[in-house]
């Protein structure tokens, strides 16, 4: 019989790799916590309507990458895309405003979006991010890109990149968009099909193509740092101001757009190693979406985010973080009643907080020590008959062979300074 394989686009995350993710995750949750943001837990599965209304009925994630479908009540659902969009609504229907004038929420999970696989890049991937609900102020901004910064310093990425721009606020997008319709429209042999198509429904998307003809017209496109009210110039500058304070190193990028239409004034890309991440170099993104709450049918509140992908972090650690493994010791009996022996120091020991495996039969000394040190244990802890009767096991040091008797009553301590 054939063997059963994941869907195409999608992996599964074997033992040997966890500890990298688990790092990934309690890292982010370590730097969140001491900004004062709490975790939010949204459902995987969501109105369609939701991501339609909120990302963008013209953008790429709804128009070719939602999976979407009626259920059996004829409901349209779809898995959800991205975090931020989940969080608007939560934060919505709990009246989580009633609370705080403030929210600071968090999220880690799958996502799931049909574009074709690269490096670092599923149909099913993992994004963590951060949302700050209810703060104008362009601190806010710096404090969010700050903290996303912050984030990638504490794993150890190095030449990394922050990049920023302004799409403006509500009377910026207009006449914007008016000047982008009439550049491109002299350029359309240039561009592909699907851009001669968003010339009529949203030219913006038009700057953030990847085919090469529609990146060439983009690149002389109008600048939109030129079309900014004076309320979002200000806006800008101070951000500007304000991540010199936070010693943040930045470059202005008037090009980039995002991929999501709900971007309101900042957005900003955090950016590392093209050749380990592939044709995209982006890590981290987020910006401003103050009309996206009054999108899903709130007030008008002014909220800030950003996401980033595990996986493509994942890239980045590499292999120099299989230090990242937990370490553990192996409990290996001798002599009649060697199992249950094992059972008890195993047990001891865990209720002392050390991680311990232990052979579940009966075995030689030299196979259980062999066992010991191909599962990677630090040490292995033996305990003998005679031992035993004095309330003592052998500690050896599995790097070393170096082996001494140790009291049970200081077992664990000993564990601890060899670990």
């Amino acid at each position: 019989m054939k063997k059963l394989r994941c869907v195409k686009g999608m992996h599964d995350i074997l033992p040997e790799d966890i500890s990298k993710w688990h790092y990934i995750e309690n890292s982010f949750r370590a730097l969140v916590g001491r900004y004062r943001y709490e975790e939010i837990r949204t459902p995987i599965l969501e109105p369609l309507d939701l991501f339609i209304r909120g990302i963008g009925e013209t953008t790429d994630i709804v128009e070719k990458e939602m999976y979407a479908f009626s259920d059996k009540g004829n409901a349209q659902l779809a898995l959800r895309p991205e975090g931020t969009a989940s969080v608007i609504r939560a934060f919505l229907q709990n009246n989580l405003d009633s609370i705080s004038t403030i929210s600071k929420l968090y999220y880690i999970g799958p996502m799931f979006r049909r574009e074709r696989p690269a490096k670092g890049r599923y149909r099913q991937f993992y994004q963590a991010g951060a949302e700050l609900i209810g703060v104008e102020e362009p601190s806010a901004d710096a404090e969010i890109i700050a903290m996303a910064v912050h984030f990638v310093e504490t794993l150890g990425i190095e030449n990394v990149t922050v990049q920023i721009n302004s799409l403006g606020d509500e009377d910026t997008r207009p006449r914007y968009r008016q000047a982008l319709v009439e550049y491109f429209s002299k350029l359309q042999d240039n561009l592909c099909t699907d851009c001669i198509r968003r010339l009529d429904t949203n030219p913006l998307r038009i700057l953030d193509c990847k085919v090469t003809g529609c990146a060439k017209a983009g690149a002389e496109a109008p600048s939109v740092l030129d079309f900014l009210t004076r309320d979002s110039s200000q806006h800008f500058e101070k951000l500007q101001e304000y991540l010199s304070l936070y010693n943040i190193s930045f470059n202005v990028a008037p090009g980039m757009v995002r991929g999501l239409d709900y971007y309101t004034r900042t957005i900003f890309e955090i950016q590392g190693a093209g050749e380990l991440l592939g044709a995209q170099s982006t890590i981290v993104g987020g910006g401003r979406y103050n009309g996206l709450v009054k999108q899903l049918g709130g007030r008008e509140t002014p909220t800030i985010g950003f996401a980033f992908g595990i996986e493509r972090l994942l890239l980045l650690l590499g292999e120099g973080a299989n230090h990242l493994k937990s370490n553990f010791a192996f409990v290996a009996g001798v002599g009649n009643g060697d199992v249950t022996r094992a059972i008890i120091v195993a047990e001891q020991l865990r209720r002392s907080g050390i991680n311990v495996d232990v052979p579940y039969k009966q075995g030689s000394l030299r196979a259980q020590l062999k066992r010991a040190d191909k599962s990677g244990a630090v040490v292995a802890i033996i305990a003998g008959e005679d031992e035993y009767c004095r309330n003592a096991v052998t500690l050896r040091n599995l790097k070393t062979g170096e082996q001494q008797e140790v009291h049970l009553d200081t077992l664990a301590e000993k564990i601890r300074e060899l670990m």
